[in-house]
């Protein structure tokens, strides 16, 4: 049995709208929209799904596949991680969501021991690398991780799944 896998991309919090408020109705939209198409995949074969365990659209992709796994046993959650330190500097909630996905992922998998200037890239690459198909919430803008992730899917020749976060501004 061929196992399709799906990796994830997207903002952070602070290039949203409504920023860390997860209560407003654009994010709350934006996480629908993601749930949508999360078990869309889910019911066209796609089990395994990858993600880089950032803040924002990767965490919320996460929960929404641990979500969907309660009731598709099948499906799994692979992190993979630029480095050890990733969640180091985050707040204290954000540390504890982090910690709760990680302890209930199918794997977990480091890209690199320590922190270095190349380690999301290559943390971005390896998630390209091992997918089939990309979904990114994606703005648009030509900077950044997000953005360098989808032109490397592109190149790659993934296929690519963009929601548009400026549609749910809230």
């Amino acid at each position: 049995m061929v196992r399709l896998a799906c990796a994830f991309t997207g903002h952070r919090p602070r290039k949203f709208p409504w920023g860390y408020n997860e209560e407003n109705a654009g994010c709350k939209h934006l996480k629908t929209a993601l749930r949508q198409e999360i078990a869309l995949l889910a019911q066209n074969g796609y089990t395994d799904f990858l993600s880089g365990m950032a803040e924002g659209t990767d965490t919320w992709a996460a929960l929404e596949v641990l979500e969907l796994r309660e009731s598709h046993p099948e499906l799994k959650l692979h992190c993979i991680l630029p480095c050890r330190t990733q969640a180091d500097q985050w707040t204290y909630p954000a540390k504890l969501c982090y910690r709760s996905i990680l302890d209930k992922a199918d794997s977990i998998i480091y890209v690199s021991r320590d922190y270095s200037k190349s380690c999301m890239l290559e943390r971005n690459r390896f998630l390209v690398d091992h997918a089939g198909l990309v979904l990114a919430v994606y703005n648009g803008e030509p900077r950044g991780g997000t953005a360098f992730t989808v032109r490397y899917a592109q190149r790659t020749g993934k296929q690519i799944v963009l929601i548009n976060p400026e549609i749910y501004r809230g």
